[in-house]
């Protein structure tokens, strides 16, 4: 025995309201296509459901008793779509944010405290890969990546203010080496590699002008973590290529010093992006809302000195 869940509403609405034309009018249907549905229904069942005159219609005894155990389940499936709805419309429930390492500690770190306050009741959870992964297969709702990396098919918005690059190195080393002043001094010099998961080492990205260079540079250290890598510049270990919002402090205090400033690349921003569709939640709406319209002061253009 088989039914439509459709065809069930339906009886429901007429066997309630006792009338076809009321029914009619409740689900955006003619009365002739609702009775046809009612006489389809039957025929599945097997069991007549409604007493028809041509003044009325009331539930059979049969239609009585499926009418009782229907009413609880369509209440409990409008419960639920309610509930469905209260999420899309209620900042709440869980949020998967996949993000690089860098845009966690510069953009989401000194967000959270506000954020919290703001959204109570979402649950964020943040996940720090400095791998590309595919956000939907991996159940993340939202990732931040820049443009260059994005996956296809997403929605993608700017947050954050843009990200500057620098070269810095301490002032023993430069005092003891030199300091450069073109991009191809680089490879006279000790560089501290970042290295990828796949173990490509980064080439470090210049531009002036018009003219825009990819430098491969060299050196006994390397690592994935920036921060490893900063500390051993500041230790005097080598040139770093790194995060503006990491440097500056160390720039402010002495331990640092910046070089080929004139040859910085512009600053970019990261993106937070996700599934492109119309339905998108409240939270994750409020994620992208929050996010785009915060400036975080360590990640501001740096100024050479």
């Amino acid at each position: 025995m088989t039914a439509d869940l459709n065809d069930l509403h339906a009886f429901a609405r007429v066997a309630a309201t006792q009338s076809f034309r009321k029914a009619a009018q409740e689900l955006q249907v003619t009365p002739s296509a609702l009775s046809h549905a009612m006489r389809k229904l039957e025929t599945e069942i097997g069991i007549r459901l409604l007493n028809r005159t041509t003044r009325s219609v009331s539930p059979t005894v049969a239609g009585e008793q499926l009418l009782r155990q229907l009413t609880p389940a369509f209440l409990a499936i409008s419960d639920a779509l309610d509930k469905m709805n209260d999420l899309r419309l209620r900042p709440s429930g869980k949020l998967r944010l996949n993000v690089p390492r860098p845009a966690a500690q510069l953009l989401i770190a000194p967000q959270l405290a506000q954020w919290r306050h703001s959204y109570p009741d979402i649950q964020l959870e943040v996940v720090s890969n400095d791998t590309l992964v595919d956000i939907v297969a991996d159940g993340y709702d939202a990732g931040i990546r820049f443009g260059a990396s994005l996956q296809q098919d997403m929605v993608a918005v700017p947050v954050g203010a843009p990200v500057q690059f620098v070269v810095c190195a301490a002032p023993a080393y430069f005092a003891a080496h030199g300091k450069p002043v073109s991009p191809a001094d680089l490879l006279q010099h000790e560089c501290l590699q970042l290295r990828f998961n796949s173990g490509a080492c980064y080439r470090w990205e210049f531009e002036k002008a018009a003219d825009k260079l990819d430098v491969e540079t060299h050196g006994a250290i390397a690592s994935d973590d920036l921060q490893l890598l900063l500390q051993s510049a500041i230790d005097g270990a080598g040139i770093c290529y790194t995060y503006a919002g990491f440097a500056a402090q160390h720039v402010a205090s002495g331990q640092l010093e910046y070089a080929l400033s004139d040859w910085w690349p512009e600053p970019e921003h990261f993106f937070l992006y996700y599934p492109s569709g119309r339905n998108m939640s409240a939270s994750l709406r409020a994620l992208v809302d929050f996010f785009k319209f915060r400036r975080p002061e360590n990640e501001l253009r740096a100024i050479a000195t």
